[in-house]
């Protein structure tokens, strides 16, 4: 009667990866296999999960499919992040033969809110971090642009020089010494090649006091016509502004209409038809 062959495996078990929510697969390969028997555990803390074609785990996701007693395979369904690892393939025999296969998760990125800048307010000349936290799998990339597509001006540390850019990466973007013109919505993009992208809106509002310009300081027109005083102010917050004459507000008759140009800095424009005034502005 001849010496029964020992079990070995076929090759090694091949690290694989797969999104999350997918099926994924570890094959094991083993030859003269005989009376012994196979089995997959965990390797981080040895839980046997299936030995055999028998599922021992309560967890309903993973299931065994064997090949004429030659190739075992681990399936886990809809896979989890919590899932990903190394997972072991065993014979019983003595000793006893091991193969290890990894698993790893993709994940697509999600910002946590929590750890991210909420809609901020400084005052011009003081310094803003706007912060931008994300987890996935792969670890994401962070890149910052504005809303409006203009360029994202940052200051070198130590430095009055300011660069331009079209985008910023990384998780933090830090303005020092703000200037109004900087202002704006700007948007944190996190993404790592797993579908889809996230992105949040961060708006950056930039306080400063006001200041009037009159772009006709001296008008002239003949008696009983009329005439149209205008000034620009420019203010943030939006200011509260109105006309006097002589320290009081026109009299009835007396016609007015204000106007606010967007794109993040504000310029009422109010225009009045009536005699010489000066304009008042409040915050």
């Amino acid at each position: 009667q001849g010496v029964e062959p020992e079990p070995e495996f076929e090759g090694t078990i091949a690290n694989v990866t797969f999104p999350a929510g997918r099926e994924a697969l570890l094959t094991c390969s083993v030859k003269n296999l005989g009376r012994y028997k196979v089995g997959w555990l965990r390797a981080s803390d040895q839980t046997v999960l299936a030995l055999q074609g028998r599922v021992v785990t309560h967890n309903n996701r993973i299931s065994v499919v064997h090949e004429d007693m030659h190739t075992w395979r681990l399936r886990i369904k809809q896979i989890r992040e919590s899932d990903k690892g190394c997972y072991m393939c065993q014979i019983n025999s003595s000793p006893m033969k091991k193969q290890i296969g990894c698993i790893d998760v993709q994940v697509p990125p999600d910002i946590i809110n929590e750890e991210s800048s909420a809609d901020i307010a400084v005052q011009e000349g003081e310094d803003a971090s706007l912060t931008c936290r994300a987890t996935g799998n792969p670890i994401p990339r962070v890149t910052w642009r504005r809303e409006d597509g203009d360029v994202i001006l940052i200051r070198k540390p130590g430095s009055r020089e300011i660069v331009k850019a079209d985008s910023y990466n990384g998780t933090s973007l830090k303005l020092s010494r703000l200037e109004r013109r900087q202002m704006g919505a700007y948007f944190c993009i996190a993404s790592n090649d797993v579908p889809p992208a996230v992105s949040k809106r961060v708006s950056l509002s930039v306080h400063f006091a006001p200041s009037v310009r009159a772009p006709s300081q001296l008008l002239g027109a003949p008696l009983g016509s009329d005439v149209q005083l205008e000034c620009q102010v420019e203010a943030s917050p939006a200011p509260v502004s109105y006309w006097l004459k002589g320290g009081r507000m026109p009299p009835n008759g007396f016609t007015g209409s204000t106007t606010s140009l967007e794109s993040g800095q504000p310029r009422p424009e109010m225009l009045l038809d009536g005699p010489k005034y000066g304009i008042t502005e409040q915050r």
